[in-house]
């Protein structure tokens, strides 16, 4: 019976010891949305994995879940928003996420159908806008740049079409779900879509926008994980993974511009 006790009791500190190890040997999961946040995590897994950084990309097709299944705990970090966006998820939903490292710049693009510059739009055109503030309001700064609008002077990236104070074209702002802004470009007479989601639909930033962001904007993306893991080891593995000279030479080459390294 002695011999048995003992036996039991050196199983269960055995067990004790390997638990934490085969925790560490699950792959983290990465929340990013389809496209190139996607691409750019296959190459930042290849160079994880060398540190002994095992990782899980897990798609979204919108803006809103990745930050939901972060806060839920579904996810070990996200790839995919910039700061204002989250600023605003955090104070909307109260979630305990914080930006670890900057990643890449998508500089947003208007584009259209109907027209090969923005002056050319008709009064009354119709011009699709992301229906979350953050983008939605660099848009309209975007229109403001280029002289067709004017916003109230206190207006800041969070700005919406209630903030227009001048809009000679009496432009017709359309608020529709980023994911979704490709799909409105031939009902609409222009569509200001982000170039995650303009890339798939065969948009071309850099030949196809008939206006685009400045690539000196406060709109870098970055990693984001739970508060209570920020110093936790493997979220600097993460964070040097991607900002390796590997992964800039990838987004160069791949996608020649459109998507700038913000590291």
């Amino acid at each position: 019976m002695q011999k048995r006790t003992m036996l039991s009791a050196i199983a269960l500190a055995a067990a004790a010891f390997a638990a934490p190890v085969l925790a560490q040997d699950k792959p983290l999961k990465i929340g990013v949305t389809a496209g190139p946040h996607a691409q750019i995590l296959e190459q930042v897994k290849k160079i994880a994995e060398k540190d002994g950084l095992k990782l899980q990309i897990v798609e979204f097709s919108d803006y809103i879940q990745p930050n939901a299944a972060l806060a839920a705990g579904d996810l070990d970090a996200n790839s995919y928003q910039h700061k204002p966006f989250l600023d605003q998820q955090v104070k909307d939903r109260a979630y305990r996420i914080v930006p670890v490292g900057y990643t890449v710049n998508f500089p947003i693009g208007i584009y259209s159908r109907k027209v090969h510059n923005l002056k050319d739009l008709k009064e009354g055109a119709r011009v699709g806008i992301p229906n979350d503030p953050t983008n939605g309001g660099r848009v309209l700064l975007v229109l403001q740049d280029q002289g067709l609008i004017r916003l109230k002077p206190e207006a800041d990236l969070k700005a919406t079409p209630l903030d227009v104070v001048d809009n000679p074209k009496k432009l017709r702002f359309v608020e529709v779900e980023a994911a979704q802004l490709a799909r409105t470009l031939d009902d609409l007479d222009a569509a200001a879509i982000n170039t995650n989601y303009a890339l798939p639909a065969g948009l071309n930033p850099g030949k196809d926008a008939i206006a685009q962001e400045s690539a000196k904007s406060p709109y870098v993306n970055l990693i984001a994980v739970r508060e209570q893991d920020k110093d936790k080891p493997w979220v600097g593995k993460l964070v040097r993974a991607y900002q390796s000279d590997e992964v800039r030479r990838f987004v160069q080459a791949e996608f020649k511009g459109a998507v700038l390294a913000g590291f």
